[in-house]
Parts: structure tokens; sequence; C-alpha cells
């Protein structure tokens, strides 16, 4: 598979625990390219749309106020197969259920708050990329 894109974002707990080198560089270590990184507030607005998906669940509220007016650090990352590949490094949602070796399963708390986002397919991280990069432009 050629290489792709994929966005992630730490959540305010990874930020506040001093985790962000820690993770970052798992994804440098496995050979992903940092493209873009910055640090932003997530309005509750940029919240909902970016949640939206989830609208209607029981998890929406606690879910946008988790990230909603807090810091977060966000970046896009490329490399081979991108998206599988932070997918599997970033770990299963619920830090309980998350591998041992995993970003979730070695440092997640709360299966809300689980320390970080990942896009799960192309179409996903266009839409959410959209949101925190409106600067960003594919190239290919």
């Amino acid at each position: 598979m050629e290489e792709e894109y994929t966005l992630v974002f730490l959540k305010p707990s990874a930020i506040k625990r001093g985790l962000i080198g820690a993770i970052l560089s798992r994804f440098e270590r496995k050979g992903l390219e940092v493209v873009s990184i910055k640090s932003i507030y997530m309005t509750r607005e940029m919240a909902e749309e970016f949640y939206s998906v989830h609208k209607g669940k029981p998890f929406f509220e606690e879910l946008i106020s988790t990230v909603g007016e807090n810091k977060i650090v966000a970046f896009i990352l490329k490399g081979r197969s991108a998206i599988s590949v932070v997918r599997s490094l970033v770990g299963a949602t619920d830090p309980v259920k998350a591998a041992p070796g995993t970003i979730r399963g070695d440092f997640g708390l709360d299966i809300t708050d689980n320390l970080i986002h990942a896009s799960d397919s192309p179409e996903s991280f266009r839409r959410e990329v959209s949101i925190l990069f409106p600067e960003f432009k594919l190239t290919n």
C-alpha cells in the first residue's frame, strides 16, 4: 500500500500528564513522518463538529466536555498504511481492553478520556483534518 495521511490528537489528560513526547516518539520510532503539529484549544463547537458521528449516543456529552474548551495537541502523520499502523499503536478504545504495548494499554485509564484520538479511515481523516487543520491541503 502507498503512503497515506492520518490525523491524531492528544486529549487534555495526555497533556496534563506530560505524555506528549512519550506518545509522539512511538509514532516517530515506527517510521511515520510528522507533517504538521500544533497545540490548540478545541472549542465546544469544534468538538461537536468533530464528534458529530456520535451525536445522540449516551456518551456524546461526556466526550464533548472532555475535549471541548481544552488544549489538545494535534498532528498529521504520513507513512505507509499510516491509518492502520496508527490505530494498531493506539490500541482499543477502552484502555482496560487495550493490549499492553499500545498507547492506551500502557497509559490509558478511562474509556471516554482515553488520551488520544486517531482517524479510522481516509474519509474520517479528510473530515477531521478540515476541522483541526483547515489550512492543510492534500498534494496527491
